[in-house]
């Protein structure tokens, strides 16, 4: 592959960035959109960043990474694998990067999330398509990200 292959997308959020900030990356809100996982990190560059949950009463970490840079609460951007595919090997260049951008505007916070570069990872275009679900990305989790960062 030698055109990039990222997943994009956006949504607004009718609380202020701070707000949504909180509901990104603390655990209590992780696990109520991230399909179970918490987020375990101290939130610093070169920090891990561990996606974890309860499976059959043990710990599971179902996505690990590091954090690259952090500007709170306007731009978070991390790396992911799935250390649980034993197709990917767990060495750097297979690390997709996640970035959260927001960006405050009078209706709220603009949230827009990337992920990529699957055209530079092993099985890129398997983990694309797997990963964008039939155009779907990241929409349902930011469906869910919305509402708890609109109630909290």
């Amino acid at each position: 592959m030698s055109q990039e292959l990222n997943i994009v997308n956006t949504i607004t959020i009718h609380a202020p960035a701070k707000r949504v900030w909180d509901v990104l990356t603390r655990s209590e809100y992780t696990r109520r959109y991230m399909f179970g996982c918490e987020t375990i990190s101290d939130w610093k560059p070169g920090s891990t960043l561990l996606w974890q949950m309860q499976h059959e009463g043990k710990d599971f970490v179902a996505v690990k990474g590091h954090i690259v840079s952090i500007d709170a609460p306007a731009q978070l951007i991390y790396t992911v694998i799935d250390p649980n595919n034993p197709a990917i090997e767990d060495k750097p260049e297979n690390y997709l990067t996640v970035t959260y951008k927001l960006t405050e505007t009078a209706a709220g916070t603009h949230l827009t999330v990337t992920q990529g570069d699957y055209s530079k990872v092993a099985e890129g275009e398997k983990r694309y398509k797997d990963s964008y679900n039939n155009g779907e990305g990241w929409n349902p989790i930011l469906v869910q990200i919305k509402a708890l960062a609109e109630t909290r």
